[in-house]
């Protein structure tokens, strides 16, 4: 069921038809190593957060990458695959590649420099030769669907919250509701100038959100959102937006992660309520990589 009126998700989601089915956090997860000298600069068309004055420093990207594989290793095993020099956006692979019950989804990109993306044949066959997944190709599709950058989701209940923006249409999220075989997919638009859901909320294990309430369209939504989970969630500022603070992501039960940049824009009574929500927070140094206009959860492709 698709639903996008908030009153319509709350009634839903009070109905006790989605109870816990299934593992709340991925079993392992893999990244995609930076290896361009330039940001996109056709992706800066509709991603606000990308500063093209800033000049990247590949060698540093790559240090703060390979940190961030390192670290996240101590909640589950991380793969990193090699990065494209001719796709300076592919160190975000959470757009173009997600997994669900056994199965590859690859995503349908807006921009031609990330549709290459979806065409890696190493990652596809992983997928299929060693893992033995089925593949679900929305990459040829006529919509848009930038998968878990525009589609966040309640794995352990199997709600989606789908943010509609040039990243992703009606269409797009009614097939990306197919292909991981969602029970409710709750479609809401953004506000003008996100591009991304996953920078304005973040969904820890199915228990707690962290969301940035101006970066929806209507008010109504984030409000939505904190009842669906009980009241546990955490309220962004702008500037604390701005920061990637609602960039994070739980690869745990019990740990929070985001960019130390994020993780220093929180209030003291913010980390303070993630800790009673079950959640110790955790942040790796990825200054170098938010030039791109992504941070943590934007580099890790989750594998369920």
């Amino acid at each position: 069921m698709l639903v996008t009126d908030p009153a319509a998700f709350l009634a839903e989601i009070s109905s006790e038809r989605y109870p816990v089915r299934a593992a709340a956090t991925a079993r392992a997860a893999f990244l995609v190593s930076p290896a361009s000298d330039r940001l996109a600069a056709e992706s800066a068309q509709d991603n606000r957060y990308m500063d093209m004055a800033k000049v990247p420093d590949p060698a540093r990207a790559l240090r703060q990458h390979a940190e961030l594989a390192r670290r996240l290793g101590a909640d589950v095993p991380v793969l990193t695959f090699p990065g494209d020099p001719d796709c300076p956006d592919d160190m975000f692979p959470n757009n173009v590649f997600a997994t669900a019950r056994g199965r590859l989804i690859v995503g349908r990109m807006r921009h031609a420099v990330r549709r290459r993306e979806a065409e890696r044949a190493d990652i596809r066959g992983f997928f299929r030769d060693v893992l033995g997944y089925r593949t679900i190709d929305l990459s040829q599709r006529d919509f848009v669907a930038e998968l878990t950058g525009a589609l966040v989701i309640d794995r352990a209940r199997g709600i989606g919250y789908c943010g509609l923006s040039e990243r992703c249409d009606m269409h797009g999220a009614r097939a990306m509701h197919e292909a991981f075989g969602l029970n409710l997919t709750f479609c809401f638009e953004l506000a003008p100038g996100e591009y991304h859901t996953n920078v304005v909320l973040a969904l820890l294990a199915g228990r707690a959100a962290i969301l940035a309430p101006d970066g929806f369209r209507d008010p109504a939504v984030p409000s939505a959102i904190t009842q669906a989970c009980d009241g546990r969630a955490v309220a962004l500022s702008v500037a604390q937006k701005q920061a990637f603070a609602g960039n994070a992501i739980a690869l745990a039960p019990d740990r929070a992660w985001m960019s130390t940049a994020g993780a220093a824009a929180l209030e003291p009574a913010q980390r303070a309520a993630l800790q009673r929500a079950g959640f110790a927070l955790r942040d790796v140094e990825l200054d170098e990589i938010e030039k791109a206009g992504g941070s943590l959860r934007c580099c890790v492709a989750e594998i369920f």
